[in-house]
């Protein structure tokens, strides 16, 4: 369960508190699991894990945190970051907008005045940033995004091809917000390239604890906290982390930042990371989703969490002080 100690671990506030909030919210059975990708339906809707990473490498988990499933739109986060090594913010700028989007993630709208997609992280934005992607041919593209989770993750990833291929010959909505952008310049000709390597970045493997992995890489300035790997470069985390923010959580996104105040990015898969700046990477997995396409109780764990520990980026000044008196609290409430 980490790379602690089993007698640290047991008297730890941090992981009392997960274990809670997985006990409390593991037979809510609100929601249904995503339906619109054949291969996604066929999910265990029980399956349930909270995961927390610090920027130290202390690992906290409960629950199925080893259940392997697709990223799904969480990988946006992530190929945002790599398009802006690729070309710096003021190009990318020119292809993608960073404006929050009250529309759903699969909304087939643009910028009425530049006809650019709204952000990176719905769905128009995420293929337009992976289309950016550099590498001479799809097989070199393919394999820089994977070798980028890798360094996130701190393990080699892999793509799962019955995902990919459910995605790949459903997809045409997708297309659809494809060729509209072609239209309007934002993207190159090679359309079908693109989307199967936007696909194989949906389909790629990971558990909850991978999740919390990347989440405290970009809480520790991109720095990742187990293997001391640099993911990204650490000029680029405040352009993520503003954008999930302000876009991460898609129409959701402001009720978010009023009730959790961190930096998020849900998936349809049932997948959620926070990222609470210099402290840590939360990740939590649970495939029964809202209409909004969020984790029903990933959504309720996160809430609950920012409120317990204090969280919220505008609850403090002095995060650190408030982190540590809030679990010092929740020792002495678990002890009492």
């Amino acid at each position: 369960m980490g790379n602690q100690g089993d007698l640290e671990r047991v008297g730890s506030p941090l992981l009392s508190v997960i274990e809670d909030l997985h006990s409390k919210y593991k037979l809510l059975q609100e929601g249904t699991v995503a339906n619109y990708i054949p291969e996604l339906a066929k999910v265990n809707p029980d399956l349930f894990s909270i995961c927390i990473v610090t920027v130290d490498g202390q690992v906290y988990e409960v629950g199925d945190y080893e259940q392997l499933f697709t990223i799904q739109s969480i990988s946006k986060v992530f190929a945002y970051g790599l398009a802006l090594e690729d070309h710096g913010r003021d190009y990318f700028l020119t292809r993608v907008g960073v404006e929050p989007t009250g529309d759903a993630f699969n909304a087939i709208i643009l910028d009425e005045k530049s006809n650019r997609p709204l952000n990176p992280m719905v769905n128009a934005g995420a293929i337009a940033t992976t289309s950016l992607i550099k590498g001479s041919d799809p097989t070199e593209r393919l394999n820089r995004m994977l070798d980028m989770f890798r360094r996130y993750i701190g393990r080699d990833v892999f793509v799962d091809i019955s995902v990919f291929t459910s995605e790949r010959s459903t997809g045409h909505r997708n297309r659809a917000m494809a060729h509209l952008m072609l239209n309007f310049g934002m993207i190159d000709q090679n359309i079908e390239e693109s989307l199967d390597l936007y696909f194989q970045q949906c389909a790629v493997i990971v558990n909850c604890r991978d999740l919390a992995v990347m989440a405290a890489t970009l809480a520790n300035k991109g720095r990742n906290p187990i293997t001391q790997e640099q993911a990204v470069k650490s000029s680029y985390i405040k352009d993520i982390l503003s954008v999930m923010y302000t876009c991460g959580m898609y129409n959701f996104a402001g009720e978010w930042a009023y009730k959790v105040g961190l930096p998020a990015k849900s998936g349809v898969c049932g997948g959620i990371i926070a990222v609470v700046p210099h402290q840590m990477g939360i990740g939590v997995f649970s495939p029964l989703l809202d209409m909004r396409g969020n984790s029903v109780r990933g959504v309720k764990v996160c809430e609950e969490l920012s409120q317990q520990l204090g969280l919220h980026l505008f609850e403090c000044s002095n995060k650190d002080s408030k982190l540590g008196e809030n679990l010092s609290q929740c020792h002495l409430k678990d002890e009492g």
